[in-house]
């Protein structure tokens, strides 16, 4: 068989094998394939321990005293964990992952614009992972005397590039595999990874002296840095709230509805707190939330291990923000899976190369622009049709459902100008929407702004539309 010829096998999409792999895009899963419970948390700690948990805990220490670090962490990723378990048991009652439930609400087509949107975001992340690995083993002194290259910003450069270049390809080979490799990866990673986190934890707070030299360095730090509490919780939740909303990607593989909830509380309550604690813990002793510097100072094999670790962390992290939005891709725009996996990580790999050094600015980007996708989902499915949602009726439904598009737009509108409405260059109605929203409550935070909106205008649509004898969202599939 000739290149072209395998290339156009490779790229053909046959529908019923795609329904009947073990990831199935395309339809609810069937009791076959769901997943048995341990390898499912398993996975679930393995994804949560993201390498961003302990950037967001160095930004975090470096803007706030410990114990207001500690409470933004903890609010944040609760509301994040409330967000994930409303889209984790959708997952889990239908058996559908995210791209289908966006098209049950938004429609055939509709559903492209929160897919396209989640899925650049995604392989943004992906991105950053890239960049985060390439960083990491390019900057560390270790490596280029084991290398035996000279350490010159142009020859670090380029060992960067190689570096993030492979990993970038490692992640996608792996994600290639589907679920079953994420399991692979991930299983063998969780104890290495807690044992080094708690080590490296324990080495900081020892280097600082004790737990009250600590918190004495961390006031001291941030003295004069000025982040609010309600800034933190926004950042909190911009570093997860992408995940958050696409649990389902995950919990439609659970049996019980228990584990459905237990997967967003172990990756968010458990994974993310600690490693933000943990990255809060080096930024402000070490002045890095990378624990391999530190480590490397204890010798060479304390320090290898916590390359391994941190190269573990990283891993798991790029195979499991691979998979979201090659799932999602893969289910509305009707390409195989393995294919979606390759564009999306070459796409991720790319960015990886530039991304990494962007991270704040799109950590607060994700915060305003992600959580109104999911608003018209929630109302659609939990208060309108009590969770009665058949995956099955997915090609029943009509090309595009306006006031979910409208209420998205609503919501993320009032995200922006909250957000961003005070910066210079803002246009006179966003500085307006700014003012406007500025006497809110300091807890309403762009991020809850965003999604409470887009429930509300949904809502209110919804019932306008209804009022006037139109059936709209999941109400207006052709079998009714």
């Amino acid at each position: 068989m000739s290149i072209m010829n395998s290339l156009k096998e490779w790229w053909a999409f046959d529908e019923d094998a795609e329904k009947a792999s073990a990831d199935n895009p395309l339809t609810p899963l069937s009791d076959a394939q769901k997943r048995e419970t341990f390898p499912l948390l398993t996975l679930a700690f393995g994804w949560g321990f993201l390498v961003t948990g302990l950037m967001m805990g160095g930004l975090l220490g470096a803007g706030m005293p410990f114990d207001q670090l500690v409470q933004a962490s903890f609010l944040g990723n609760s509301v994040n964990f409330i967000i994930g378990a409303l889209a984790g048991y959708m997952g889990f009652k239908t058996a559908c992952n995210s791209g289908i439930l966006f098209r049950l609400t938004y429609g055939r087509i509709g559903a492209a614009i929160p897919v396209l949107l989640l899925g650049l975001m995604l392989i943004g992340w992906q991105g950053i992972v890239v960049g985060a690995f390439g960083t990491i083993w390019s900057q560390s002194a270790f490596v280029v005397d084991m290398l035996g290259i000279e350490a010159s910003v142009s020859t670090l450069e380029m060992l960067f590039y190689a570096i993030a270049i492979i990993a970038g390809l490692l992640f996608t080979w792996t994600t290639y595999k589907g679920v079953e490799g994420l399991e692979k990866v991930a299983t063998p990673s969780v104890l290495v990874l807690i044992a080094v986190g708690l080590y490296a934890g324990w080495s900081n707070i020892h280097d600082a002296g004790g737990w009250a030299a600590f918190k004495a360095m961390s006031a001291d730090a941030t003295k004069d840095a000025g982040m609010t509490l309600s800034e933190g919780v926004n950042l909190v939740i911009g570093s997860w709230i992408a995940g958050a909303i696409v649990m389902a990607e995950y919990t439609r593989f659970s049996k019980k509805g228990w584990v459905a909830i237990a997967i967003p509380f172990i990756v968010l309550m458990v994974s993310q707190w600690f490693l933000q604690i943990l990255g809060a813990f080096g930024g402000i002793v070490s002045g890095s939330f990378d624990f391999t510097g530190y480590l490397l100072g204890q010798g060479m094999v304390i320090g290898g291990i916590g390359i391994i670790a941190m190269s573990l962390a990283l891993w798991t992290t790029g195979d499991a923000n691979l998979y979201l939005p090659v799932i999602q891709t893969s289910s509305v725009f009707r390409r195989p899976q393995k294919v979606m996996t390759v564009i999306c990580g070459v796409l991720g790999t790319i960015l990886g190369l530039g991304l990494y050094q962007q991270f704040m600015g799109f950590i607060n980007l994700l915060a305003v622009l992600t959580p109104p996708l999911i608003g018209a989902v929630f109302v659609d499915f939990y208060i309108i049709h009590k969770m009665s949602y058949d995956g099955n009726d997915v090609d029943h439904m009509p090309t595009i459902n306006w006031i979910a598009l409208l209420a998205y737009a609503t919501g993320a509108g009032l995200a922006y100008a909250h957000g961003f409405g005070a910066e210079e260059g803002a246009s006179a109605l966003v500085v307006w929407i700014h003012g406007f929203t500025s006497a809110s409550p300091d807890w309403l935070i762009p991020a809850l702004l965003g999604l409470w909106g887009s429930m509300a205008a949904y809502l209110i649509l919804y019932f306008v539309a209804s009022a006037a004898g139109m059936k709209v969202g999941y109400a207006n599939r052709a079998n009714v």
